[in-house]
């Protein structure tokens, strides 16, 4: 393990805290990357992204794909846990906190509106994040791309109906540009990208694919160093004029993530998956599709609006949350169970 990977810890909290700091003080800057977005997909964050995650591209091996469906039960517990349950103890968590322990604290209005934000996350499964903690946990690359793959499409037909029920409403548009985009950017391009570049070196001495993803590494961490750094200085100016109400919010958002993790590695163990299954299994329930949970936000309820915060408290959550359950799994890797 690199420097980088060895001490990743501390580069993303020097991020985090570099983030607002600039936020801060160049505040004209991040409002100018952040106008560079399409379809609520900021286009510097989808680089950074594609940064990450292009090296765990290259590393997947698609005559392993083919042999994902001989082992089904990762993937059946991803989905039982990203769309049976998450969803519902995301919104079962909001009304319990906004509803009882923090009412004295949360008018009524806004309450609902945290509750709807929380909501929008727990609906909106991860994709583009999940190959960059897949890989910190030294998880099986081509299972992880058959789980991600398949979210996306449940993701198409079922995130509308189940956000309209939890949120009791009756026409909820579904961004599908910001979804289709998304899934283009950090799936697709970078995954054909992956697959060419593999393709290539195939052709080259033997240890040409695993030196020359040994070289790019590095930046795969510095592209989740940069991401870091650009969503913490686009709120920079948010998280500290609502601290209290981040506080509140992210109490629910990280009681979710380490639950639900908690329910997937229990899972994982019963169903005695392998390691390098089990460990993005447990993580893939926990990361959420941030982009289209802010586009929805901002689409129902407006851009200023506490759901919007809300979905927007779950990015800042995320990493340091899922940089801890990174850990978690690592460490139990020597006691993880090594057959199906």
């Amino acid at each position: 393990m690199g420097v980088f990977e060895r001490f990743l810890s501390i580069w993303v909290a020097l991020g985090i805290t570099a983030g607002v700091f600039l936020g801060l003080v160049a505040p004209g800057v991040f409002r100018i990357i952040a106008g560079l977005e399409y379809a609520h997909v900021n286009l510097v964050v989808a680089a950074f992204i594609w940064i990450m995650i292009y090296p765990m591209m290259i590393q997947i091996d698609w005559s392993a794909v083919r042999g994902v469906g001989r082992r089904p039960r990762g993937l059946l517990l991803t989905l039982v846990v990203n769309w049976l349950i998450k969803p519902f103890t995301m919104a079962a968590l909001g009304v319990i906190f906004f509803h009882h322990v923090f009412a004295p604290w949360v008018d009524p209005a806004s309450a609902s509106e945290y509750i709807a934000g929380m909501i929008l996350l727990g609906v909106a499964p991860c994709t583009a994040m999940v190959f960059v903690w897949s890989q910190l946990v030294r998880g099986d690359a081509n299972y992880t791309l058959v789980q991600v793959t398949v979210n996306d499409l449940i993701m198409v037909v079922a995130f509308a109906p189940i956000a309209a029920f939890l949120l009791d409403v009756t026409d909820i548009a579904v961004p599908w540009e910001t979804l289709v985009l998304s899934t283009l950017l950090y799936v697709v391009i970078p995954l054909g990208a992956g697959m060419g570049t593999r393709h290539w070196l195939s052709r080259r001495p033997a240890g040409a694919i695993a030196g020359f993803v040994a070289r790019l590494k590095p930046w795969s961490i510095v592209g989740l160093i940069a991401t870091v750094v650009l969503l913490f200085g686009f709120q920079a100016g948010t998280i500290m004029a609502k601290p209290a109400v981040i506080a509140m919010i992210a109490v629910p958002l990280i009681v979710q993530s380490y639950g639900i993790f908690a329910v997937g590695f229990v899972a994982a163990r019963l169903l005695r998956l392998p390691h390098d299954i089990a460990g993005p299994a447990c993580l893939i329930g926990t990361s959420n599709f941030f982009e289209l949970a802010v586009a929805v936000a901002i689409s129902l309820f407006g851009l200023d609006s506490g759901a919007a915060l809300a979905t927007v408290v779950g990015v800042l959550v995320e990493v340091p949350v899922m940089l801890s359950l990174v850990a978690i799994v690592n460490r139990t890797r020597p006691r993880a169970v090594s057959h199906a």
